[in-house]
């Protein structure tokens, strides 16, 4: 490995209109060495492979059983050790994580589940949110060391969406989401962005397509890079790409330095 790594994450909501609109040319500018794509809505075999130039030694998909829903996809340089989809936490097999494991670092590719259906679907993303704590609490006792990135579908904080008090009551910013992630922050996970940026305001990863919300910044952020407390140190920067365009969210990335 070498001794700086970038990651980016970016929920796509759909590859192939993303490929269509030709919007992950960047890629062969930035060069991250590793890509954690969310929501590609596409099985493998339908992915467009004139996405970008550059080549990844590992590519890893995880599609839905239903099709042109939710799957997710890591781009990486770096071989991996292991893999894995877990189904034991994505029971309903809608493709929402994918585990890479790099020596003892464990990178996770999560699209968490949307609870705005219903009451029942809350509990299902509140159940998931418990299970997948539980499993890399399991693993950093076995010595690893976690990341954690994608679409948690929950901002955290007031200052982490443009009209908090108007959205209290909505599944995204239920104060049982963001209970769960006080729990993940009490836990000793660290939020990237807030940890290099600080208190820095208006700064989104998701805008709603109507009333012009993006070009008002009338956002949430809800897309984030969590790591375990020991590599905060090796933390370089955090960022949020809200000038690349092609879907409702934009990239987040972290450059750690292993």
């Amino acid at each position: 490995m070498s001794d700086s790594i970038e990651i980016i994450s970016w929920n796509v909501n759909g590859i192939r209109a993303v490929g269509n609109k030709e919007a992950l040319k960047w890629i062969d500018e930035r060069q991250p060495n590793i890509l954690c794509l969310q929501e590609i809505k596409a099985l493998q075999e339908q992915i467009p492979e004139d996405l970008f130039a550059k080549e990844y030694q590992d590519i890893i998909v995880n599609s839905a059983t239903k099709k042109g829903y939710s799957g997710t996809m890591t781009w990486s340089e770096i071989q991996n050790d292991y893999s894995s989809i877990c189904e034991h936490i994505d029971t309903t097999k809608e493709g929402r994580i994918i585990e890479t494991h790099y020596d003892e670092l464990v990178l996770f590719n999560v699209y968490f589940p949307n609870g705005q259906k219903d009451e029942n679907r809350l509990a299902y993303k509140m159940k998931f949110y418990d299970d997948f704590l539980n499993y890399c609490e399991k693993l950093k006792k076995d010595g690893k060391s976690i990341i954690i990135c994608g679409d948690v579908n929950t901002a955290h904080k007031e200052i982490d969406l443009k009209h908090p008090k108007a959205n209290s009551k909505k599944s995204g910013f239920l104060p049982i989401e963001r209970e769960w992630m006080d729990k993940l922050v009490d836990y000793g996970y660290i939020d990237t962005f807030r940890y290099v940026h600080g208190d820095a305001i208006e700064k989104y990863s998701w805008w709603s397509y109507r009333a012009n919300a993006r070009t008002n910044n009338v956002g949430w952020r809800i897309d984030y890079f969590f790591v375990s407390e020991e590599l905060a140190e090796n933390l370089e920067d955090a960022f949020i790409l809200d000038e690349i365009t092609g879907s409702d969210h934009c990239p987040v990335g972290i450059r750690l330095n292993i």
